[in-house]
């Protein structure tokens, strides 16, 4: 680390010390990435008639640009960890930043789908390294206690923003051309890179760490991820009961298979062999899935119902999705403080019942709409279950681990996350030819097994389970678990 460009925030009262103009540089940089990094969805999510239209994609071919960048992001975030773990957090980060500007400049500038999908799937890949790193570098500069606090604080008001920005934005640029929505992070981004060039501490790899890739590990599951998503994209297309749909769903299946067998061999596998079989781990992890991919499900749909049946421009379009995005934003601050009190099993079991209410609450029918009985209570109910359940969430999975596994725990948390979100879009994408009501009945049921998962964290249990070690409430969790995206 150089001491000159990225000094510490502790002296001789821990953490009481005035921080200086470099640190305030530091995390300005890592949050307004990490920003960047929460909006790509939303902005994709209100784009999409407009690429449909200018591309020639019907609507179950749309979801590839969202999708792709959940896959991207999904797929290789524990391979991610590990590239970090080798070869340091700069090079990694300064790196994820060069590409993600370029992959943005190609996808606003691309004619072809696949080039377009291929962009959002590179910038997920970047998401991948920046977001962890992110956390991890300012675990490493500023000292625990206040300072830390104050800056994860800082770094996850960004990220639960992220989402509301990208909604703002995408609706205002979209008016003038979907391109701009995708052009513009590229600045930014390298703007960023300017910055970080200089104000990332240098540091060295722990002599700890795992020293192999598992790129086998990594390339099976990706292999899963995007054969599924073709697989089920196939369906529309050709036929459920079409060799081309089937062939590839038996890759799909084959290479999860080959994943599981990998990660089950080899002597150091990205996800820690003392992570399997922890169940409110594994809870949180599908609890989040479910609330997450329904709610992207839902927005999908909602975007296409609004805009290509109801008449709603981008802009309106934004607006109407703001009231789901903002509440988690304005109460990010506080939002661990609630998890200590109520405890996250109640808020994660309230947050689900939100979520699945706001889904059945939707139209199935019908062009007219009626914001303020329509949308709006609907938006109301799941900006409501991401105030609820967000942090409660990480705070469950991360909390349930040894210290030691915390970090590998978030990966696989996040991964579960994100490769929900894509199967979800994915599965509304293809459900939506036969009309809103099946996709609709979809994200309901995702979200009705997410509250069912939640309401299982309910019942009593044992103390303690012997085996792994594991009490049976996970006890509150310091501000560095706090989760730092716009989404679970």
């Amino acid at each position: 680390m150089r001491p000159s460009t990225t000094p510490r925030a502790d002296g001789p009262g821990g953490a009481d010390r005035r921080w200086s103009p470099a640190l305030w540089g530091l995390l300005f940089v890592l949050a307004a990435n990490m920003l960047i990094d929460a909006l790509e969805v939303s902005v994709a999510l209100v784009a999409l008639p407009a690429i449909g239209d200018d591309l020639g994609l019907a609507p179950h071919e749309l979801h590839w640009v969202v999708s792709g960048f959940a896959a991207g992001f999904g797929a290789l975030l524990l391979f991610g960890g590990r590239l970090v773990a080798i070869l340091g957090r700069r090079p990694v980060y300064l790196a994820a930043l060069l590409v993600f500007a370029a992959a943005s400049l190609v996808g606003a500038l691309a004619d072809h789908t696949a080039l377009l999908v291929a962009t959002r799937f590179v910038k997920g890949f970047c998401a991948a390294l920046t977001a962890p790193t992110g956390l991890a570098i300012i675990a490493s500069v500023f000292p625990e206690g206040r300072a830390r606090s104050r800056a994860l604080s800082v770094y996850s008001l960004f990220g639960a923003s992220g989402f509301s920005v990208g909604l703002l934005l995408s609706g205002a640029l979209t008016e003038v051309s979907w391109r701009w929505t995708f052009a513009f992070p590229a600045p930014i981004a390298l703007l960023l890179f300017a910055f970080a060039l200089r104000l990332i501490p240098k540091d060295t790899p722990d002599p700890k760490a795992p020293r192999r890739y598992d790129a086998l590990g990594a390339l099976s599951l990706t292999s899963a991820t995007l054969l599924t998503v073709a697989g089920i994209a196939a369906g529309p297309a050709f036929g459920w009961g079409h060799p081309l749909t089937l062939g590839v769903l038996l890759l799909a299946a084959l290479s999860a298979v080959l994943f599981v067998r990998v990660e089950r061999t080899a002597p150091q596998p990205l996800l820690p062999r003392e992570l399997v079989g922890r169940r409110t781990l594994l809870r949180s992890a599908l609890g989040a899935g479910a609330l997450n991919g329904s709610y992207l499900g839902l927005l999908l749909v909602s975007t296409l119902h609004l805009q290509r049946q109801a008449g709603y421009g981008p802009w309106q379009t934004g607006l109407a999705f703001l009231p789901a995005a903002a509440p988690l934003a304005l109460t990010a601050l506080h939002s661990g403080r609630y998890v200590t009190r109520f405890g996250p099993a109640r808020l994660i079991a309230a947050g689900a019942a939100a979520a699945s209410l706001g889904c059945l609450l939707y139209p199935r029918e019908g062009t007219a709409v009626r914001y303020a009985t329509d949308v709006l209570p609907t938006m109301l109910l799941v900006g409501a279950a991401f105030v609820l359940a967000f942090t409660a969430f990480h705070m469950q999975a991360t909390s349930s681990v040894p210290e030691h596994l915390r970090s590998s725990a978030g990966g696989f948390y996040q991964t579960a996350v994100q490769l929900a979100a894509a199967l979800t879009t994915v599965l509304c994408a293809a459900l939506y030819p036969a009309g809103r009501g099946p996709a609709l009945a979809l994200v309901t049921a995702v979200a009705l097994a997410g509250l069912a998962v939640a309401l299982r964290g309910l019942l009593p249990r044992r103390t303690a389970d012997p085996a792994r070690g594991t009490a049976a409430e996970p006890p509150p969790a310091d501000r560095t678990s706090e989760p730092t995206r716009g989404r679970p």
